[in-house]
């Protein structure tokens, strides 16, 4: 008979990650009511288990994170990602109904996915319905209220809505992997046709930086953006997203392509009542943005 391996135990693991996060014993340990000493000893826990170290200290007494530990950190999120996403499955009370999201095609890719897939397992009953359009239709769409929930670029947040910012971060340039089409003067660039702010901001860090562009191709849709610079022919800008092989982000300030601008991620809900579907999908998708960001960024 094949010899069990050890079980990992989700709190040695939720210990982990945040003396990970926090950098701290004494933080952690006022989080989770528990002393300092007894943090110390899950962690001492988990390493035995696992035979290596995770979290060393550093010069100053900083809590640094091993590359085993690095390692681990990733998997300790969707371990208990899982862990309690089961957990509410069965404490959270039954939710029926649908719900309504209008979300850009600039973050589908890299959030969606996460967000309906862990929301339908927590609402099985629940019918989400996805509008996928621009930023500025999206709140046009809520405003009309043809949608219960959007999800949009900040600055076209306009009329009377609850929002939340779900992510904020520097705009990025996206340049193919294989042609130097950045080096290219005037600049290449292949941006959204009419209002946008991502496009905005692209042209005037040019234009402060006295570097010479062209825009060569336009797009209704950050794909359609993403295909010019895929064939080597252009540059685009986005915050973080899923690039398919080929391309790179750069945030710039260097090698001739300016600094750009932050940039945020806005939830914005339409006007009450909201139902008790439309609450329950307003509530989760934060979360999830916090989880697919916090991996976006340890990826970098």
């Amino acid at each position: 008979m094949p010899m069990l391996q050890p079980a990992l135990d989700p709190d040695l693991l939720r210990t982990f990650s945040l003396i990970a996060r926090e950098g701290s014993f004494t933080r952690v340990a006022s989080q989770v009511g528990r002393t300092q000493s007894a943090v110390s000893m899950q962690l001492q826990r988990l390493e035995t288990l696992l035979g290596k170290r995770l979290l060393v200290r550093g010069k100053g007494g900083a809590i640094q994170i091993t590359p085993h530990g690095a390692w681990l950190l990733s998997r300790a999120q969707e371990v208990l990602a899982l862990n309690d996403g089961i957990v509410a499955a069965f404490h959270t009370p039954e939710i029926a109904g649908h719900a309504r999201l209008a979300i850009p095609d600039d973050y589908v890719l890299r959030f969606l996915p996460a967000i309906l897939r862990g929301f339908a397992e927590t609402h099985p009953a629940v019918e989400v319905e996805v509008v996928c359009v621009p930023s500025t239709e999206a709140v046009r769409q809520l405003r009309d209220e043809k949608v219960d929930l959007a999800i949009v670029s900040e600055g076209n947040e306009t009329g009377p809505f609850e929002q939340q910012t779900l992510w904020r971060g520097p705009l990025m340039w996206i340049i193919p992997t294989r042609y130097p089409v950045h080096q290219q003067d005037p600049l290449p660039l292949a941006l959204a046709a009419g209002e946008c702010l991502w496009r905005d901001a692209a042209l005037g860090a040019l234009k402060a930086a006295g570097r010479r562009y062209r825009i060569a191709y336009t797009s209704a849709s950050q794909t359609g953006s993403i295909a010019p610079v895929l064939a080597g022919l252009a540059v685009t800008v986005s915050p973080m997203t899923l690039l398919p092989d080929g391309l790179r982000a750069e945030k710039g300030g260097a090698g001739g392509l300016p600094k750009l601008p932050d940039a945020g991620i806005l939830l914005l809900r339409g006007h009450p009542p909201h139902s008790s579907a439309t609450q329950a999908l307003a509530r989760y998708i934060p979360d999830s943005f916090r989880s697919e960001a916090c991996l976006t960024a340890d990826a970098k």
